[in-house]
């Protein structure tokens, strides 16, 4: 039966596949005696034999879609599998202590995870324990009949539907197979959007319940347009919006006609629209879209994607690599955002009642300084390639600047001494996204060479608002006044003290947002790729001297977010007449 959901329109593009449901299952059990052991340990040992080919298959696909070093992961899990002492142990406990096979497993597990835990000397073999996890997770599911998803499997054309979709999960995703997604949660600014957009992948999140609605393989049909999921749809559904698709298309033709164009106004004046990316494998996008520049390297995926911190010659090469393919076009690298929503399997953080709140970002870095040094080396080295900017998240005080400052000053020096070459027009700069060092513009620009304002975190502490909470949505409010001020004094501080401001949060490839902007003369707009060429054909009907009045109307005349939105709606009729 045909069910249509709405949510919200996270990427676009219009797809239409099978689903494939990424959904943990229960894997609860009920501990219990057994009188036939040979028999229990029969079944425990299938359920190893056919976990290990789940995951050899799973690392050959990782291998050809995320390459060697992504498959890393799979070959660890491979050896614990394949590990006596662990798998002997299991069967030691189910023959010693006639218990189910599923009670052995987990009591074995635990105690496993506990030592590799306490190996507090022993960074490598502490992080085993998240390895010693997911491997007790697909066993417990096979001798559970359960399945266990993982979207680095997926080996045919499908729609993901997830509850909501980890970076790391998102991160795995073939756009080979995978045609879009759906999730029960989520907003425009979750990094499963923000990633769906990089990779262009149709996608509506935020349905409500669309795990609850669909059953793994059903035909749907994904409008990442429009913000709508189809369960089941007819045949008259899918011709419509296969024609929807090619519509879409067609308009994305217009827009490749501005490829190679440079970003300016009808009234001539020049801007710089750039692309944020994850990884050097969104390169080619970059260069499909027309980029100007890399206004935002989130360096966290390098660390996500591996089983173990990136070494730094692996982070190197990838800096290298993207400096490089920009051919002289200026690249600004974030320094790594780990925290809030984005973990990493093999680094214990502390547990924290307000993540988002707590150690994450360059407060993380500034405790953990080796792994910090090892990153700001890495890009020090890289520099030498091309036109970089190092950017440090989520500053919020003078202090941790100058910290984070110092600490790269001090590689710098020590890279020179070595007889490293560090290149000339080396940037240094912050991202305003904590309120508080937007009031002090003033102050940190002059102490940097630019400013990027990251209006994903910027909204959501100005506003008291979890961007990620469906239940506060309604305050996550991008055209607010007071997010809007915030950006002004933000971009006038940066031009009164002589530096370049841009913006790398996805409000800068806002339609509504984008002629505020424009009128606050932000001189750099970092987007999604996909969203460059749009941007680029609106920037192209809009005059700098039409929108004199329009930042002040919306910083200091209107008083709510809505009298924003329709007081650039009625600009943009006036002007469309």
């Amino acid at each position: 039966m045909t069910k249509t959901l709405k949510g919200i329109a996270a990427s676009d593009g219009i797809a239409v596949a099978p689903a494939y449901l990424l959904v943990e299952p229960d894997l609860s059990f009920t501990k219990h005696s057994i009188n036939d052991v040979d028999s229990e340990i029969s079944r425990y040992k299938k359920a190893v034999s056919d976990s290990t080919a789940e995951v050899e298959k799973i690392r050959d696909v990782a291998k050809k879609s995320l390459g060697e070093e992504g498959a890393q992961v799979f070959e660890a899990h491979l050896m614990i599998l394949n590990d006596p002492e662990f798998t002997g142990a299991i069967e030691t406990e189910i023959k010693n202590s006639s218990i189910n096979a599923e009670a052995a497993l987990d009591e074995t597990a635990q105690k496993f995870i506990k030592i590799f835990e306490g190996m507090t000397d022993n960074p490598y073999m502490q992080e085993r324990a998240a390895d010693v996890r997911d491997v007790s997770k697909r066993i417990m599911a096979h001798l559970l009949g359960k399945k266990l998803p993982n979207p680095a499997s997926i080996d045919h054309e499908v729609i993901v539907v997830a509850h909501d979709l980890t970076p790391s999960d998102t991160a795995q995703l073939n756009k080979k197979y995978v045609k879009g997604f759906v999730t029960d949660v989520g907003g425009r600014t979750a990094h499963s959007a923000i990633m769906a957009r990089s990779l262009e992948l149709p996608a509506v999140v935020g349905t409500g319940s669309i795990t609850k609605d669909i059953k793994d393989g059903q035909n749907m049909i994904v409008d990442g347009l429009d913000g709508v999921a189809i369960v089941e749809p007819s045949d008259d559904q899918v011709a419509e919006y296969k024609q929807k698709g090619e519509d879409f298309l067609k308009q994305k033709a217009e827009w490749a006609k501005l490829k190679d164009k440079p970003s300016v106004t009808a009234d001539g004046k020049k801007f710089t629209i750039a692309a944020n990316i994850g990884t050097p494998n969104d390169m080619p996008g970059v260069h499909e879209n027309g980029a100007e520049a890399v206004g935002l390297y989130r360096t966290e995926f390098l660390y996500m994607d591996s089983s173990d911190f990136p070494t730094e010659d692996d982070q190197f090469e990838a800096y290298k690599a993207v400096i490089e393919g920009m051919k002289g076009k200026q690249v600004i690298i974030r320094t790594m955002d780990i925290g809030g929503d984005k973990h990493l399997d093999y680094w214990d953080l502390p547990q924290e009642m307000n993540p988002f709140l707590g150690v994450r970002a360059i407060r993380l870095s500034l405790k953990n300084e080796n792994i910090f040094r090892t990153q700001l080396r890495a890009l020090l080295r890289a520099s030498a390639y091309g036109k970089l900017g190092i950017m440090f998240p989520m500053i919020g005080t003078l202090a941790e600047l100058r910290q984070a400052k110092g600490i790269l000053n001090e590689e710098k020096d020590k890279l020179i001494k070595k007889g490293v070459k560090i290149g000339d027009d080396l940037q240094v700069g912050m991202m305003i996204e904590v309120p508080a060092a937007a009031i002090l513009a003033d102050q940190f620009a002059k102490e940097v060479d630019f400013f990027s304002i990251g209006t994903n975190d910027l909204i959501q502490y100005t506003m008291a608002a979890d961007r990620g909470n469906d239940n506060v949505s309604y305050l996550y409010q991008p055209y607010n006044p007071s997010v809007l001020r915030l950006i002004k004094h933000t971009i006038d501080s940066a031009h009164e003290n002589g530096i370049w401001c841009g913006m790398c949060g996805e409000a800068a490839g806002d339609n509504t947002m984008f002629p505020i902007l424009l009128s606050m003369g932000l001189d750099e707009y970092s987007m999604s790729a996909t969203s460059i060429l749009r941007i680029r054909s609106l920037m192209k009907k809009l005059s700098t001297a039409d929108l004199k009045e329009l930042a002040n109307q919306a910083c200091y005349v209107s008083e709510t977010a809505e009298d924003n939105e329709k007081l650039v709606n009625d600009f943009m009729a006036k002007l469309n007449k």
